[in-house]
């Protein structure tokens, strides 16, 4: 139980290692949160400080998803709920960074982390589906809800354990409240294309 709890606590702690903040700290003096969108990640870095940036943050970011699984299997004693547990928390730490004020960002490159290490095929096929639409649309936001809708549906499908299941379901749930505003935006017809000018606030991750 402590090592399960233990395991928790460290994933969400290094889920809110914000590397979107602590880039823009580092080379511009700026707290990203208050420039472009408003937003802590990848996008947002991308829109704020240039490609080179935000390749890193996105890296990064899925590094700390990956980490925290790895930490749950690795302090699991086998139980399947951990990394599910421990994955979720490092994307809960992204979202609301206990060193940041608990304003963070959305979350899809820590998810992307977290669900490669918990089934690789059925995200891989998840992001493939996003990008294309990324590709199409140049809506991140829509490629994200995306990812994010399909990962139940392809984890059900897969016939994968009931705690990935619910893990994933979990996932996309987070991902719609997260981007509810893109949703009104897409909606709208105001929400930002990837490379466009600024409507509002853009999509992220």
């Amino acid at each position: 139980m402590l090592n399960t709890i233990i395991a928790i606590i460290v994933s969400y702690l290094l889920g809110s290692i914000s590397f979107s903040i602590l880039f823009a700290r580092w080379l511009r003096k700026i707290d990203i949160r208050e420039h472009g969108s408003g937003n802590a990640g990848a996008t947002n870095t991308l829109r704020v400080l240039g490609k080179g940036p935000a390749i890193a943050v996105f890296l990064l970011d899925i590094a700390k998803g990956s980490a925290g699984v790895l930490i749950g299997q690795w302090l699991g004693d086998g139980n399947a709920w951990i990394p599910v547990a421990c994955g979720l928390a490092a994307i809960a730490g992204h979202n609301w960074p206990i060193y940041f004020r608990f304003k963070g960002g959305k979350g899809i490159a820590t998810t992307v982390g977290a669900l490669v290490i918990w089934a690789f095929l059925p995200t891989l096929i998840a992001g493939i589906a996003a990008i294309l639409i990324i590709v199409v649309t140049r809506y991140v936001s829509l490629g994200s809800l995306i990812f994010a809708v399909l990962l139940p549906i392809l984890f059900y499908i897969f016939d994968l354990n009931t705690s990935l299941i619910w893990g994933a379901v979990v996932v996309a749930v987070l991902a719609i409240v997260r981007h509810r505003k893109n949703i009104v935006k897409l909606m709208n017809g105001t929400e930002n294309k990837l490379g466009g000018g600024k409507k509002g606030e853009p999509h992220g991750v």
